[in-house]
């Protein structure tokens, strides 16, 4: 008895994030009662053909979507019950969201790029990160100065600057050469190592997701975990 309550304690106190019951409708079903849970230091991959909604689920659950039924879970309150004031600062500070296009501002350079994340989260810029990413020597660089690759690198570094506590992940390396695209998923396997933080990546490569800690797949309006 006592051990399954230490279990359950521990499982309490590592649970970053919990969807519960989740389902979403647009003209037709996409998916329905799906549960989730991210805990700490742990990578999830969503796979899926496309169409099957693995973009959709990962906006619901990074606070860009409301769903048609159920909740998502963080710090113990339902994400869609807060005030919207209340979301944008769990937004802000404790989600960092990656999209497959990067949304620079492309009137500055990389270095003012990385400034304004600086000013936002009064976090100092991580130089090993910019390192790691092999960008240290483009940040003189006007945004449109850089190449593709340079500015996904620099939209994910962005992001990390923050420290969230979550990423959230569509699509990170679908404009990435394979070494870039192992650079990146490198980086963010050892942000959340580091920072005791969680990664949902949803994509549509096989594997890059068998790299992640658990897979699933989106299907038939149901996500099913995928043994490894």
């Amino acid at each position: 008895m006592s051990e399954n309550l230490n279990k359950e304690t521990l499982f309490a106190s590592s649970l970053l994030l919990e969807a519960k019951n989740l389902s979403h409708t647009f003209e037709y079903n996409l998916f329905k009662n799906i549960d989730l849970s991210l805990q700490k230091q742990e990578s999830i991959a969503i796979i899926g053909t496309s169409g099957s909604g693995k973009s959709t689920l990962l906006n619901i659950l990074s606070s860009l979507l409301k769903p048609t039924n159920g909740k998502v879970v963080f710090k113990s309150k339902d994400l869609y019950s807060l005030k919207q004031n209340e979301l944008l600062k769990i937004r802000r500070e404790d989600f960092g969201i990656i999209f497959q296009a990067h949304y620079l501002f492309r009137g500055f350079s990389a270095n003012e790029n990385l400034e304004i994340a600086k000013l936002l989260s009064g976090n100092e810029i991580d130089n090993n990160l910019l390192k790691n990413l092999g960008i240290e020597h483009v940040l003189k660089q006007a945004v449109g100065e850089l190449s593709g690759g340079q500015q996904q690198r620099l939209s994910i570094a962005r992001v990390l600057a923050k420290k969230p506590q979550i990423i959230f992940a569509d699509e990170p390396t679908g404009n990435l050469d394979k070494d870039t695209a192992n650079i990146v998923m490198e980086t963010l396997f050892s942000y959340i190592k580091n920072e005791n933080a969680g990664l949902i990546l949803v994509t549509h490569e096989n594997e890059l997701a068998f790299r992640c800690d658990r897979v699933f797949k989106l299907e038939n309006l149901s996500l099913v975990e995928i043994v490894k």
